[in-house]
């Protein structure tokens, strides 16, 4: 489905991908190869084609948004490594992770030479603009992550807290994607707002959903077991109105089950009904589609066009999309 979406950028992003294929190469064998098992084992493309498609809604026919559309992929990748060291993760897109297969060293590592490589790709662009938004996203996905990690197992995390986060930690490397889009087509400063805010709201319903699928989606699917996030000690939204309603046992009873190392199968299987039995995932997705139909507002004063026409399809997406 979201292929059929993309189809009319199909060019565009073929033309990134070969880009930052060709510059996953490194003198050290090792970094190439645990670079392209990242890079090539699947991926969306969503923040790439937020670029692009942004960049032509404001009239952008040009080609600069190779390397950085490729740069913010990158990132993007860069920050996944990391992730999957810090949650001993073992599965990412029906893979064994970097981490698994090459130990949390060399993991952190590449992860440090994809960001360099980023940069350098963002250096070309030679427009200080560019360099400014990505050094403030990349600030606040760090801290975005670090709080995350302050909050494991943390059962007084708030949903304003929790959504804080999220707008750090994912969504605002899709608002970069969309601002920086907007930048190169030199748009006015209210068109590249719209456009920032467009994916930051975006963003953070991309994440909400991604939480419930964690509670109810398929593995094979997925890529990675369901209930990942309860075996880490994430509060995510879904629990975070389930521990609101719940009585004072059974909040004992998910906060034990958070705490273990390794809870086991029956014991996720409990909390997974609890949030099941007090509407926690009726509640994040009604809250996904809010923040979609915020998303679309934001894109109110722009010319329909085709570009725009996409972008509403692809927040539609990000709502029915089961991985």
């Amino acid at each position: 489905m979201l292929e059929k979406i993309l189809l009319p950028i199909a060019g565009e992003l073929k033309e990134v991908e070969e880009d930052f294929e060709r510059r996953l190469g490194s003198r050290v064998p090792l970094v190439t190869e645990i670079a392209k098992h990242l890079v090539l084992s699947g991926g969306k493309r969503i923040r790439p084609a937020l670029m692009i498609l942004s960049a032509r809604l404001c009239g952008y026919r040009g080609k600069g948004y190779i390397p950085l559309a490729g740069a913010i992929e990158l990132i993007h990748t860069a920050t996944l490594l990391h992730d999957d060291v810090v949650d001993n993760a073992e599965m990412r897109r029906g893979n064994p992770t970097a981490n698994i297969l090459w130990g949390n060293v060399a993991s952190v590592l590449v992860g440090d030479f994809l960001l360099s490589r980023a940069f350098s790709m963002m250096v070309e662009a030679k427009d200080l603009r560019v360099l400014e938004v990505m050094a403030e996203t990349t600030t606040l996905l760090a801290e975005g992550e670090t709080f995350e990690l302050t909050k494991t197992a943390d059962l007084s995390l708030s949903e304003e807290e929790y959504l804080e986060m999220v707008a750090q930690k994912t969504a605002s490397l899709m608002s970069a994607s969309a601002r920086i889009g907007a930048i190169l087509a030199k748009a006015s400063k209210e068109q590249e707002e719209a456009l920032a805010t467009f994916g930051l709201k975006l963003g953070i319903a991309f994440q909400l959903v991604d939480d419930c699928l964690d509670y109810i989606g398929k593995e094979e699917a997925l890529g990675k077991k369901v209930g990942s996030d309860i075996k880490e000690g994430k509060v995510t939204l879904p629990l975070i109105w389930t521990l609101g309603r719940c009585s004072s046992e059974e909040k004992g009873f998910i906060r034990d089950t958070l705490l273990e190392v390794d809870p086991d199968l029956e014991r996720i299987r409990g909390v997974v009904d609890l949030v099941h039995q007090y509407g926690g995932i009726s509640y994040t997705f009604k809250r996904a589609q809010e923040f979609v139909a915020e998303a679309k507002l934001c894109l109110s004063s722009f010319p329909d066009r085709p570009e725009k026409s996409t972008l509403m399809e692809l927040a539609d997406y990000l709502l029915s999309r089961d991985s």
